[in-house]
Order: structure tokens, then sequence, then C-alpha cells
């Protein structure tokens, strides 16, 4: 599936390596990233106040300091108006605690738009899904922790994992579904009403494709 890759300018940044029919956009300072790693960008977005100075190029589009999205908001908007349902926003982990709240509820905004994001770190990840499933791969190792976001949560069922859930409800005042783990079997992370973020330490492919 071809998808969306953006890219910030967080501390924690796995090495990409979109395909020639993926898209790939820097967001402000991400631009400093991609060049580090040779990779040239399809587009250039932000207000660049973190990057500070306007790169030149066709491909480039600047943004007013005083607005309402992030630059990785704007990127996101960008892509979803091109027709991508899936993203991998890197660069978008740690540091400052504020910027990473905001990009957790850019993946809750991906998901009621009826796509896929991903928050990808060095070694974690994070995912929003809504009135769906994913499936994980039996290769897939390390922890898994589940949230309710946006509101309560229903239906959550959990399979293949170490501590299992049928039909449960989660709120996001209560973390029931923290700290659990893969078991070699291929896992199932399910909800019927409501939004679940999903985080486990890997990457994006551990998680089955499926067309969005």
């Amino acid at each position: 599936m071809q998808s969306c890759y953006i890219m910030g300018a967080g501390p924690s940044v796995a090495n990409i390596r979109p395909g020639a029919e993926d898209f790939v956009i820097a967001a402000d300072a991400g631009l400093a990233v991609l060049q580090q790693w040779g990779i040239m960008p399809d587009l250039i977005v932000g207000d660049f106040d973190s990057l500070g100075h306007v790169p030149a190029g066709e491909n480039v589009t600047r943004h007013p300091t005083q607005k309402d999205d992030t630059d990785l908001m704007l990127a996101v908007r960008t892509g979803l108006a091109r027709g991508y349902k899936r993203f991998l926003l890197c660069g978008a982990l740690g540091g400052r605690l504020d910027h990473t709240m905001a990009n957790i509820q850019t993946l809750l905004f991906l998901a009621e738009q009826g796509a896929q994001g991903f928050l990808v770190g060095e070694n974690e990840c994070l995912t929003v899904i809504r009135n769906g499933a994913v499936t994980f791969k039996a290769a897939a190792v390390g922890t898994i922790s589940v949230f309710a976001v946006g509101g309560p949560a229903g239906g959550v069922s959990l399979c293949g994992l170490r501590y299992s859930l049928e039909n449960a409800a989660l709120t996001p005042g209560f973390p029931l579904g923290v700290s659990n783990a893969f078991i070699g079997w291929p896992a199932t992370v399910k909800v019927a009403q409501g939004s679940l973020l999903i985080y486990w330490t890997g990457q994006p492919d551990m998680i089955e494709e499926k067309e969005i």
C-alpha cells in the first residue's frame, strides 16, 4: 500500500526507507533530518521557525507562525487531501511532551478520517484504531499496551497476548490495558465502539497490512 511519510525533528527517529511509490513530506525542521539521510522530500511544509530559514524550491509551502495546526498536522492534512490513507509520522516522539501529546491526538484525527497513522520511534510505535481491529504478526516481540482515547471504548478484545480481554470496557481514566506482552502467536486487538491507542516496542511492519 502506498504510504505518506512525514518527517518531524523529534529526537526519536527511525531510519525510514520510503519506497519509490510513497510520498514524503518534511515538516519544518524535519527537512534537516531527511537531508542528513540523503532523502529528497516531495513536499516541504511549515512555518520554518524550527528550521531557521525558509527553504527554496517549488515544493515548499510556507505557513504563518500563528496558526491552529502544528506543522505535523499541516503535513497530515496535505497528505489526506492528496488521497493517502496510510501515514508514517517519524521524528514525532520524545522531546517536548506537549508536542508528543499533540501527535498522539493527530493519530486519533487520522483514525476519525478513516486513515491509519503510525507514530514511529527508534524501537517503539503507536497507532490508533477506531471501531475496528489490527493483527500483529507472530514474529512480534516485546511490550504492547492499549488505552482508551477520545472517550470510553467498548467491546475491547485482546487475543494472542500474555493477558487476554474479551468484550471489555476501557475508559481514559483507568489504565487497564497497560504493559501486556507478545507471546509468539498472531495477536489481535479489537474495539467495537470507540478508539484505542496502541503502543508497542517495534515498528509498523509488525502489523499485518490491510486495505483501508
